[in-house]
């Protein structure tokens, strides 16, 4: 099996300025990212992987160039690719379109590891990659339980007060269909379904369920602070966070 793996950033940020390069827990936060997938192939030989970055981030192109972890193909980004209305799934396709050029192979798969979810485990690409090829999903991608449920204690606004978010009338959380967060964390492409244009949900999706580590989404510098909290938690407790912080 033939696995291209993306790691893609853009440059600069609003919310955090430069977040894709910033330190964390005293490490690059890229080198967790790239340091997972590391693991992943030196347990799984029997795949032929190359790994490409994506970026129009001089500062983390030569960041990944240098990391002494694995080596990676880089690739820069477009000025076409680099607003922020232009969708990730964009990129990736674009990933592949410059890699397969550049090696004349084909990819059985396109797996994205993204660069602001540094707190995974090895078994969690495992399982992505499992499922993704047994189902033949168009794409795979990682979720948590989610802690609040339309249909139970999400109220929308209207135009007299409030309501649930999905009418119902289910008395108690168990009751309500199960909810799922996507985590933005993994993602499995079928190289045909990136080519197809079509968006990540479009498709044939299946779902992988992640350790509920509280990720959160990188908006503010205060959530960097939070997540280096519970990363820091995750390393000192539990092996499988360790192992990929020891091998940045």
């Amino acid at each position: 099996m033939r696995i291209l793996f993306t790691i893609c950033g853009r440059a600069g940020s609003k919310g955090i300025r430069n977040k894709n390069i910033k330190p964390f827990v005293g490490k690059p936060l890229p080198y967790y990212t790239l340091s997972a997938i590391d693991l992943y192939l030196a347990r799984h030989g029997e795949n032929e992987c190359d790994i490409a970055v994506n970026s129009d981030s001089q500062e983390l192109l030569s960041m990944m160039r240098n990391s002494g972890i694995r080596p990676v193909e880089l690739i820069e980004r477009s000025r076409e690719l680099g607003g922020d209305t232009v969708g990730k799934i964009d990129v990736i396709n674009n990933c592949l379109e410059v890699m397969q050029e550049r090696t004349g192979c084909g990819y059985d798969a396109v797996v994205d590891l993204d660069i602001t979810s540094p707190l995974r485990r090895i078994a969690d690409i495992e399982n992505l990659i499992e499922t993704h090829v047994r189902t033949g999903a168009d794409v795979t991608t990682s979720v948590v339980a989610a802690r609040r449920n339309p249909y139970f204690n999400q109220l929308k606004k209207t135009e007299k007060g409030f309501s649930k978010v999905c009418a119902s009338n289910f008395t108690a959380r168990q009751q309500a269909p199960d909810i799922y967060d996507m985590n933005a964390s993994l993602y499995a492409y079928r190289p045909e379904y990136l080519r197809s244009g079509r968006q990540v949900l479009d498709g044939y999706v299946e779902v992988i369920e992640m350790y509920d580590t509280g990720i959160l989404d990188l908006d503010h510098e205060n959530d960097l602070e939070l997540m280096s909290v519970i990363a820091e938690y995750l390393f000192k407790h539990k092996d499988e966070f360790r192992e990929i912080y020891e091998n940045c």
